[in-house]
């Protein structure tokens, strides 16, 4: 992925300092560890990678990576269907949904029974896409799918390094409208993506070449900042501190409230409502922290708590399992964008989540129903094994 960290180093304009707000895209290409927010005594901290899925921002640290719908309630759309629902995103089932209260408090049951020991190393593993505009002929933009593999190992005590393995699995048209555009376009085996460079999605693009087919795996090795700090949640946080985190949602809530300051968990020129940062928050913990069992009951109950937090029903995620959805819709510079959680509901646990768009904004040519963003937890486990 070093000629995509090249390319978006070189697109960022001198004036995007680390609290200009840009597209989401952007957060899920630039794939860099970077810094915080200048601290009050002019010191920049560093910060640590939240998740290793396709979702950065530019001058901040990875909050992750790499997350369908109607505007209404919300139907959730699939990418064979001619074209009108770019993605292959996750599919819901024609049944009535259950309330997202019900499906929360029933995964955080199945939590409450689970047990988890410690090992050497928290490894996790995600499969992540993410949605992007290309120049076809002419005039004619199409939308395809860069998808990557990316695992992780933080080591379990201080003094450690947090071990990277990404791959780029290949890139591919969203749909069969987008499929025959790449044709027309004579199916080349790279592709110019177009990477915004302007804040708030003004429009302005430089192109990153990606070959359409896999690339080489890329690993890394960084120290913990401070010798100690493993993730980023809303603030840099220690294994010994996330071990910590009570198990009563009330407590919880109350425990990662402090962390909240009115922004984004990301970004502090970002406003974001309590209910939407608690969601992302709650996010963090179930699909990629490592939390005992009965933390992530508590996140759950704490959603479950939330009148912003609606269900979906059953749906499919990208890897083709069947699982529970609950959503919350915020509005950003790409438009209005749904948030999907995947629970599984035979073990409590996530399963995947996505980034949708309902209604495109004024700028932004890709159809409502584009799946801007997902990534698919594959492992999620403490292990004594090495990093390989």
């Amino acid at each position: 992925m070093n000629d995509v960290l090249r390319t978006l180093r070189e697109a960022r304009p001198a004036e995007l300092n680390p609290d200009v707000p840009v597209g989401d895209e952007v957060r899920r290409a630039e794939l860099a560890r970077a810094m915080a927010a200048p601290a009050g005594s002019g010191a920049r901290e560093a910060r640590v990678p939240r998740r290793s899925r396709l979702r950065p921002m530019w001058g901040l640290g990875l909050a992750g990576a790499v997350a369908a719908a109607s505007v209404g309630v919300v139907a959730v759309t699939s990418g064979g269907d001619g074209g009108k629902a770019p993605g292959r995103g996750i599919q819901a089932a024609p049944e009535r949904p259950m309330d997202s209260r019900t499906i929360l408090l029933a995964a955080a049951e199945k939590l409450d029974g689970a047990t988890e020991t410690t090992g050497a190393y928290w490894h996790k593993s995600t499969v992540g896409t993410s949605s992007w505009l290309v120049q076809g002929q002419g005039k004619e933009r199409y939308t395809v799918l860069l998808m990557e593999k990316s695992d992780e190992w933080a080591p379990g005590r201080p003094g450690g390094k947090m071990i990277g393995s990404q791959q780029r699995l290949g890139v591919k048209p969203a749909t069969k409208a987008d499929a025959a555009a790449y044709a027309r376009a004579g199916s080349p085996k790279s592709l110019s993506l177009q990477v915004p460079i302007q804040p708030r999605g003004k429009g302005t693009y430089k192109a990153m070449k990606v070959s359409t087919g896999p690339g080489r795996v890329e690993t890394s090795s960084t120290p913990l900042v401070g010798g100690d700090k493993v993730y980023w949640l809303g603030r840099n946080v220690t294994m010994k501190q996330l071990q910590s985190l009570p198990a009563d949602p009330a407590r919880l809530k109350k425990e990662v409230m402090r962390w909240y300051g009115g922004h984004d968990t990301e970004a502090s020129s970002v406003p974001m409502k309590a209910d939407a940062w608690l969601f992302r928050v709650a996010g963090s913990l179930v699909t990629e922290l490592p939390v005992q069992p009965k933390v992530r009951a508590a996140a759950f109950r704490m959603l479950a708590g939330l009148k912003t937090v609606d269900s979906v029903g059953k749906v499919t995620d990208p890897q083709g399992r069947t699982g529970d959805a609950i959503g919350m819709t915020e509005k950003d510079p790409n438009g209005v964008v749904r948030h999907l959680l995947v629970i599984d509901p035979a073990t409590g646990k996530a399963l995947a989540d996505e980034r949708v768009l309902l209604t495109p904004a004024a700028n932004d040519p890709r159809a409502a129903g584009t799946v801007l963003s997902s990534s698919s937890v594959m492992t999620m486990e403490w292990t004594d094994s090495a990093p390989k």
